[in-house]
């Protein structure tokens, strides 16, 4: 079940992560070459590996990883919330 969760978390922080990246903040200009660079390829990567890191971690009963990526997921999404509505 937690791996199903973390599965769903990382369809979430993939879909605001491209919505961030769609957005055209001002922000990811001053962010250099992870968001620059290959049209953001290089964070999507990062956004995969810690996905991929925790799904495998769970799967091998670590449970208390699907909690931090939970945690990721919010301030992920908190952070998100903050840049597509400009208030940063």
């Amino acid at each position: 079940m937690a791996l199903f969760v973390c599965f769903l978390l990382g369809i979430a922080n993939f879909a605001l992560h491209r919505a961030v990246l769609n957005s055209g903040h001002p922000v990811l200009a001053q962010l250099g070459w992870l968001f620059g660079s290959f049209g953001g390829r290089g964070s999507l990567v990062a956004e995969f590996a810690l996905l991929l890191g925790s799904m495998l971690l769970v799967a091998s009963g670590s449970g208390l990883w699907a909690w931090g990526y939970g945690l990721y997921s919010v301030s992920n999404a908190v952070s998100a919330w903050l840049i597509l509505t400009r208030r940063v």
